[in-house]
């Protein structure tokens, strides 16, 4: 099966209040946000920075967890998913000891009982100093 990438309208509505520096940033990394294969979408690794840039939330793990939870939720959204349609995350931490904070934020985007599967782990380093990194597949709503 042919993989397809899309760019949805909504996303391409949502780059248009963008900064031309950061969304030329952005248009030079060489990955797709989301590849749709059939019905599953496979989301690129999201880091915690601030949509339409390349820089991160100010906080540590806490708000870069949560950022990086409202990266993934607009790509699926853009995509015809959601967070309910998500099957699989691997979350990558720079420093494995902030797992217990991570795992706080992390668990309120989804229903408690109704997990996706997940692999964590510690790192040597992530894309731009981040304190975290989150890939996912999902469905696509049917």
């Amino acid at each position: 099966m042919r993989a397809r990438h899309f760019l949805s309208a909504a996303l391409l509505l949502s780059f248009a209040a963008v900064p031309a520096a950061a969304e030329n940033l952005q248009a030079k990394l060489p990955f797709s946000k989301a590849v749709r294969v059939g019905n599953m979408l496979y989301l690129s690794g999201e880091l915690g920075a601030k949509p339409g840039t390349m820089t991160l939330v100010e906080g540590g793990i806490g708000p870069e967890t949560k950022q990086t939870m409202e990266n993934i939720k607009a790509t699926l959204e853009a995509n015809g998913s959601d967070m309910a349609h998500v099957v699989k995350c691997t979350v990558m931490m720079a420093d494995i000891k902030e797992w217990q904070a991570m795992n706080a934020v992390y668990k309120t985007y989804f229903t408690p009982g109704h997990y996706p599967a997940r692999s964590a782990m510690g790192t040597s380093g992530l894309a731009l100093g981040a304190r975290v990194e989150i890939e996912c597949l999902a469905t696509v709503k049917e």
